[in-house]
Protein backbone atom coordinates (compact mmCIF):
# COMPACT_ATOMS: atom_id res chain seq x y z
CA UNK A 1 0.00 0.00 0.00
CA UNK A 2 1.25 3.49 -1.02
CA UNK A 3 0.06 7.19 0.00
CA UNK A 4 -1.06 9.84 -2.22
CA UNK A 5 -1.90 13.53 -2.10
CA UNK A 6 -0.63 16.65 -3.76
CA UNK A 7 2.76 17.78 -2.35
CA UNK A 8 2.18 21.44 -2.70
CA UNK A 9 -1.29 21.87 -0.94
CA UNK A 10 -1.64 22.06 2.84
CA UNK A 11 -2.70 19.48 4.62
CA UNK A 12 -5.00 20.28 7.36
CA UNK A 13 -5.71 16.68 8.97
CA UNK A 14 -2.84 15.97 11.45
CA UNK A 15 -0.88 12.69 10.34
CA UNK A 16 -2.62 12.03 7.63
CA UNK A 17 -0.47 10.48 5.15
CA UNK A 18 -2.49 10.57 2.17
CA UNK A 19 -5.06 8.46 0.57
CA UNK A 20 -4.29 4.65 0.16
CA UNK A 21 -3.74 3.08 -2.55
CA UNK A 22 -2.83 -0.26 -3.91
CA UNK A 23 -1.64 -1.16 -7.27
CA UNK A 24 -2.84 2.48 -8.80
CA UNK A 25 -6.32 1.62 -7.19
CA UNK A 26 -7.70 4.59 -4.94
CA UNK A 27 -9.74 3.11 -1.72
CA UNK A 28 -12.40 4.28 1.01
CA UNK A 29 -10.09 2.50 3.70
CA UNK A 30 -6.54 1.30 4.49
CA UNK A 31 -7.81 -2.40 2.72
CA UNK A 32 -8.96 -2.80 -0.71
CA UNK A 33 -12.10 -1.89 -1.52
CA UNK A 34 -14.46 -4.99 -2.22
CA UNK A 35 -14.35 -5.51 -5.62
CA UNK A 36 -17.91 -4.81 -7.11
CA UNK A 37 -20.17 -7.64 -7.96
CA UNK A 38 -21.64 -7.99 -11.30
CA UNK A 39 -24.34 -10.94 -10.45
CA UNK A 40 -25.41 -7.76 -7.93
CA UNK A 41 -26.20 -6.09 -10.92
CA UNK A 42 -27.84 -8.96 -13.17
CA UNK A 43 -30.06 -9.46 -10.16
CA UNK A 44 -31.14 -5.90 -10.12
CA UNK A 45 -31.93 -5.84 -13.43
CA UNK A 46 -33.89 -9.13 -13.61
CA UNK A 47 -35.76 -8.77 -10.47
CA UNK A 48 -39.13 -7.26 -10.53
CA UNK A 49 -39.03 -3.53 -8.29
CA UNK A 50 -41.75 -3.98 -5.47
CA UNK A 51 -42.44 -0.04 -6.17
CA UNK A 52 -42.48 -0.45 -10.00
CA UNK A 53 -46.49 0.32 -9.73
CA UNK A 54 -45.80 3.29 -7.19
CA UNK A 55 -42.89 4.53 -9.80
CA UNK A 56 -45.05 4.26 -12.62
CA UNK A 57 -48.02 6.39 -11.23
CA UNK A 58 -45.90 9.08 -9.46
CA UNK A 59 -46.41 11.89 -11.10
CA UNK A 60 -43.58 14.23 -8.80
CA UNK A 61 -42.16 16.53 -11.53
CA UNK A 62 -39.08 19.22 -10.77
CA UNK A 63 -40.17 22.76 -10.63
CA UNK A 64 -38.33 24.75 -12.53
CA UNK A 65 -37.71 28.95 -12.16
CA UNK A 66 -36.17 30.12 -15.56
CA UNK A 67 -33.94 32.36 -14.08
CA UNK A 68 -30.37 33.87 -15.82
CA UNK A 69 -31.02 37.25 -13.37
CA UNK A 70 -28.36 35.25 -10.99
CA UNK A 71 -25.46 35.31 -13.40
CA UNK A 72 -25.07 39.18 -12.94
CA UNK A 73 -25.91 39.78 -8.82
CA UNK A 74 -23.41 40.37 -6.49
CA UNK A 75 -25.63 38.37 -3.67
CA UNK A 76 -24.18 35.91 -1.85
CA UNK A 77 -26.50 32.81 -2.72
CA UNK A 78 -26.82 28.71 -3.70
CA UNK A 79 -29.02 27.90 -6.83
CA UNK A 80 -30.06 24.58 -7.70
CA UNK A 81 -29.43 24.01 -11.40
CA UNK A 82 -30.06 20.14 -11.35
CA UNK A 83 -28.81 16.75 -10.14
CA UNK A 84 -25.51 18.16 -8.59
CA UNK A 85 -24.99 20.84 -10.06
CA UNK A 86 -25.26 24.13 -8.25
CA UNK A 87 -23.92 27.95 -8.68
CA UNK A 88 -22.44 29.57 -5.67
CA UNK A 89 -21.71 32.51 -5.36
CA UNK A 90 -19.83 33.78 -1.92
CA UNK A 91 -17.59 37.05 -1.34
CA UNK A 92 -17.36 37.69 -5.10
CA UNK A 93 -15.93 34.07 -6.13
CA UNK A 94 -18.43 32.00 -8.48
CA UNK A 95 -18.45 28.24 -8.30
CA UNK A 96 -20.34 25.50 -10.41
CA UNK A 97 -20.27 22.12 -9.04
CA UNK A 98 -20.88 18.76 -11.14
CA UNK A 99 -22.00 20.04 -14.39
CA UNK A 100 -24.33 18.46 -16.37
CA UNK A 101 -26.24 20.62 -18.14
CA UNK A 102 -27.25 17.57 -21.08
CA UNK A 103 -27.71 14.06 -19.98
CA UNK A 104 -25.33 11.11 -19.62
CA UNK A 105 -25.22 8.12 -21.84
CA UNK A 106 -28.45 6.08 -21.85
CA UNK A 107 -29.98 8.77 -19.71
CA UNK A 108 -33.01 10.95 -20.27
CA UNK A 109 -33.29 14.46 -18.38
CA UNK A 110 -36.15 15.11 -16.90
CA UNK A 111 -36.42 18.47 -16.11
CA UNK A 112 -34.85 21.33 -17.60
CA UNK A 113 -31.99 23.84 -16.60
CA UNK A 114 -33.61 27.70 -15.40
CA UNK A 115 -31.10 29.02 -17.92
CA UNK A 116 -29.13 28.07 -20.91
CA UNK A 117 -25.75 26.43 -20.44
CA UNK A 118 -24.19 29.73 -22.31
CA UNK A 119 -25.60 31.81 -19.87
CA UNK A 120 -22.97 30.67 -17.62
CA UNK A 121 -20.20 32.95 -17.30
CA UNK A 122 -18.04 34.91 -15.01
CA UNK A 123 -17.52 31.51 -13.15
CA UNK A 124 -13.96 31.41 -11.38
CA UNK A 125 -14.12 27.75 -9.96
CA UNK A 126 -15.12 24.33 -11.51
CA UNK A 127 -15.29 21.86 -8.76
CA UNK A 128 -15.53 18.06 -9.91
CA UNK A 129 -16.30 15.66 -6.96
CA UNK A 130 -16.04 12.46 -8.78
CA UNK A 131 -15.96 11.20 -12.52
CA UNK A 132 -19.06 9.24 -12.87
CA UNK A 133 -21.02 10.41 -16.16
CA UNK A 134 -23.49 11.78 -14.00
CA UNK A 135 -21.53 14.30 -12.61
CA UNK A 136 -18.57 14.63 -15.03
CA UNK A 137 -20.14 15.29 -18.72
CA UNK A 138 -17.98 16.07 -21.26
CA UNK A 139 -20.22 18.38 -23.45
CA UNK A 140 -21.12 20.81 -20.22
CA UNK A 141 -17.80 21.15 -19.43
CA UNK A 142 -16.85 21.78 -23.24
CA UNK A 143 -19.69 24.90 -22.90
CA UNK A 144 -18.36 25.83 -19.56
CA UNK A 145 -14.99 26.23 -20.08
CA UNK A 146 -15.45 27.79 -23.80
CA UNK A 147 -17.75 30.20 -22.32
CA UNK A 148 -15.01 30.81 -19.09
CA UNK A 149 -11.59 31.27 -20.44
CA UNK A 150 -10.39 31.75 -17.49
CA UNK A 151 -12.00 29.14 -15.21
CA UNK A 152 -10.02 26.90 -12.59
CA UNK A 153 -11.07 23.18 -12.09
CA UNK A 154 -10.79 21.87 -8.84
CA UNK A 155 -10.39 18.04 -8.83
CA UNK A 156 -9.74 14.74 -7.15
CA UNK A 157 -6.50 13.58 -7.55
CA UNK A 158 -5.52 12.06 -11.10
CA UNK A 159 -8.79 13.81 -12.55
CA UNK A 160 -7.06 16.32 -14.19
CA UNK A 161 -5.81 14.57 -17.19
CA UNK A 162 -8.96 15.62 -19.12
CA UNK A 163 -8.00 19.27 -18.11
CA UNK A 164 -4.42 19.13 -19.16
CA UNK A 165 -4.97 17.92 -22.90
CA UNK A 166 -7.35 21.45 -23.64
CA UNK A 167 -5.39 23.89 -21.70
CA UNK A 168 -7.81 24.50 -18.86
CA UNK A 169 -5.88 25.77 -15.42
CA UNK A 170 -6.90 22.77 -12.91
CA UNK A 171 -5.89 21.77 -8.78
CA UNK A 172 -5.72 18.00 -7.83
CA UNK A 173 -6.63 17.46 -3.94
CA UNK A 174 -6.36 14.23 -2.25
CA UNK A 175 -8.45 14.49 0.81
CA UNK A 176 -8.07 16.50 3.70
CA UNK A 177 -6.11 18.80 1.48
CA UNK A 178 -6.68 22.68 0.84
CA UNK A 179 -6.64 24.17 -2.20
CA UNK A 180 -5.04 27.51 -3.19
CA UNK A 181 -8.26 29.72 -4.24
CA UNK A 182 -8.49 33.67 -4.21
CA UNK A 183 -10.98 35.36 -1.44
CA UNK A 184 -12.50 31.94 -0.18
CA UNK A 185 -11.24 28.57 1.08
CA UNK A 186 -11.96 25.34 -0.32
CA UNK A 187 -11.24 21.83 0.61
CA UNK A 188 -11.09 18.85 -0.62
CA UNK A 189 -12.46 15.85 2.12
CA UNK A 190 -13.33 12.89 1.89
CA UNK A 191 -16.83 10.54 0.14
CA UNK A 192 -17.89 7.29 0.38
CA UNK A 193 -17.86 6.04 -3.40
CA UNK A 194 -15.70 4.81 -6.00
CA UNK A 195 -14.57 5.70 -9.40
CA UNK A 196 -15.21 4.44 -12.58
CA UNK A 197 -15.62 5.34 -16.74
CA UNK A 198 -14.34 2.71 -18.36
CA UNK A 199 -13.91 -1.33 -18.28
CA UNK A 200 -10.39 -1.13 -16.93
CA UNK A 201 -10.10 2.32 -14.83
CA UNK A 202 -12.14 1.18 -11.56
CA UNK A 203 -10.60 3.42 -8.80
CA UNK A 204 -8.01 5.05 -10.45
CA UNK A 205 -9.49 8.80 -10.14
CA UNK A 206 -10.08 9.66 -6.45
CA UNK A 207 -13.89 11.14 -5.12
CA UNK A 208 -14.52 13.55 -2.46
CA UNK A 209 -16.93 16.02 -1.35
CA UNK A 210 -15.98 19.66 -0.43
CA UNK A 211 -16.27 22.66 2.15
CA UNK A 212 -16.35 26.11 0.97
CA UNK A 213 -15.40 28.68 3.54
CA UNK A 214 -15.34 32.63 3.32
CA UNK A 215 -15.40 34.39 7.04
CA UNK A 216 -17.86 33.05 9.12
CA UNK A 217 -19.95 31.22 5.96
CA UNK A 218 -19.52 27.59 5.40
CA UNK A 219 -21.04 25.04 2.83
CA UNK A 220 -20.21 21.61 2.62
CA UNK A 221 -21.33 19.10 -1.23
CA UNK A 222 -21.00 15.72 -0.36
CA UNK A 223 -21.23 15.03 -3.53
CA UNK A 224 -22.01 11.37 -4.19
CA UNK A 225 -21.61 9.55 -1.05
CA UNK A 226 -22.77 6.34 1.51
CA UNK A 227 -22.91 7.07 5.04
CA UNK A 228 -19.61 6.59 7.03
CA UNK A 229 -17.63 8.11 9.78
CA UNK A 230 -16.33 10.56 7.65
CA UNK A 231 -19.22 13.03 8.53
CA UNK A 232 -17.98 13.34 11.97
CA UNK A 233 -14.88 13.71 11.01
CA UNK A 234 -15.30 16.59 9.24
CA UNK A 235 -17.58 17.86 12.16
CA UNK A 236 -14.40 17.70 14.14
CA UNK A 237 -12.23 19.48 11.83
CA UNK A 238 -14.42 22.73 10.67
CA UNK A 239 -16.94 22.60 13.73
CA UNK A 240 -20.81 23.39 12.65
CA UNK A 241 -21.52 24.36 8.91
CA UNK A 242 -24.08 26.62 7.74
CA UNK A 243 -25.25 24.77 4.70
CA UNK A 244 -25.09 21.30 3.82
CA UNK A 245 -25.88 19.98 0.32
CA UNK A 246 -27.01 16.26 0.61
CA UNK A 247 -27.75 13.48 -1.74
CA UNK A 248 -31.31 12.08 -0.87
CA UNK A 249 -31.66 10.55 -4.37
CA UNK A 250 -30.43 6.94 -5.90
CA UNK A 251 -30.90 4.43 -2.79
CA UNK A 252 -32.83 1.42 -3.99
CA UNK A 253 -32.15 -1.46 -3.88
CA UNK A 254 -30.53 -1.23 -0.91
CA UNK A 255 -28.00 -3.79 -1.71
CA UNK A 256 -26.67 -2.16 -4.77
CA UNK A 257 -26.96 1.48 -3.51
CA UNK A 258 -25.83 0.89 -0.11
CA UNK A 259 -21.95 1.13 -0.53
CA UNK A 260 -22.69 4.29 -2.57
CA UNK A 261 -25.57 6.74 -2.08
CA UNK A 262 -27.37 7.79 0.56
CA UNK A 263 -31.29 7.39 1.60
CA UNK A 264 -33.20 10.88 2.59
CA UNK A 265 -33.24 9.58 6.43
CA UNK A 266 -29.23 8.80 6.52
CA UNK A 267 -28.52 11.93 4.82
CA UNK A 268 -30.40 13.80 7.21
CA UNK A 269 -28.56 11.38 9.63
CA UNK A 270 -25.13 12.99 8.19
CA UNK A 271 -26.23 16.35 8.08
CA UNK A 272 -27.28 16.28 11.85
CA UNK A 273 -23.21 14.70 12.60
CA UNK A 274 -22.00 17.46 10.39
CA UNK A 275 -23.61 20.37 12.42
CA UNK A 276 -25.48 21.46 9.89
CA UNK A 277 -27.63 24.44 10.37
CA UNK A 278 -29.85 24.41 6.99
CA UNK A 279 -30.65 21.16 4.97
CA UNK A 280 -30.20 21.54 0.75
CA UNK A 281 -31.17 18.27 -0.95
CA UNK A 282 -30.05 16.83 -4.72
CA UNK A 283 -29.25 13.74 -6.50
CA UNK A 284 -33.24 13.74 -6.81
CA UNK A 285 -36.00 14.14 -9.88
CA UNK A 286 -33.29 15.11 -12.69
CA UNK A 287 -32.87 11.49 -13.72
CA UNK A 288 -33.93 7.88 -13.48
CA UNK A 289 -31.28 6.25 -11.66
CA UNK A 290 -32.38 3.68 -9.47
CA UNK A 291 -35.67 1.70 -8.55
CA UNK A 292 -37.51 4.45 -5.82
CA UNK A 293 -40.36 7.22 -7.08
CA UNK A 294 -39.47 10.22 -8.34
CA UNK A 295 -41.39 11.53 -5.51
CA UNK A 296 -40.62 9.77 -2.12
CA UNK A 297 -37.33 11.11 -1.55
CA UNK A 298 -39.30 14.63 -1.31
CA UNK A 299 -42.41 13.30 0.65
CA UNK A 300 -39.80 11.53 3.09
CA UNK A 301 -38.26 15.31 3.74
CA UNK A 302 -41.49 16.93 3.85
CA UNK A 303 -42.16 14.85 6.83
CA UNK A 304 -39.51 15.76 8.80
CA UNK A 305 -39.53 19.35 8.17
CA UNK A 306 -40.68 19.59 11.66
CA UNK A 307 -37.56 18.22 12.95
CA UNK A 308 -34.77 19.75 11.08
CA UNK A 309 -34.12 23.07 8.94
CA UNK A 310 -34.82 21.43 5.41
CA UNK A 311 -34.85 23.83 2.46
CA UNK A 312 -36.00 22.10 -0.59
CA UNK A 313 -34.88 24.19 -3.96
CA UNK A 314 -36.70 24.38 -7.19
CA UNK A 315 -34.32 24.16 -9.78
CA UNK A 316 -33.25 27.87 -10.79
CA UNK A 317 -34.30 29.50 -7.04
CA UNK A 318 -32.50 31.64 -5.57
CA UNK A 319 -31.42 30.99 -2.07
CA UNK A 320 -29.61 34.50 -0.29
CA UNK A 321 -26.74 33.41 1.72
Amino acid sequence: MKYKYNPNLKIIKPEWKGNPVFKSRFSNSNVPDEKFNPFDILKWKFSKNPQAEEKKNDSFKLKVIKNNSFINSEEDMILWLGHASFFIQINGISLITDPIFLAPPFFKRLSELPCKPEDLKNIDYLLISHFHPDHFNKKSIHILTKNNPNIEALVPLEGGKYFEKRNIKYQEAGWYQQYKTDNIEVYFLPAKHWHKRSLNDTNKILWGSFLIKSGSKSIYFSGDTAYANHFNEIKTLFGKIDYCIMPVGAYKPDYIMNNSHISPKKSLHAYTELGGKVFIPMHYGTFDLSDEPPGEPIRILEKEKANYNIQILDVGQILNI
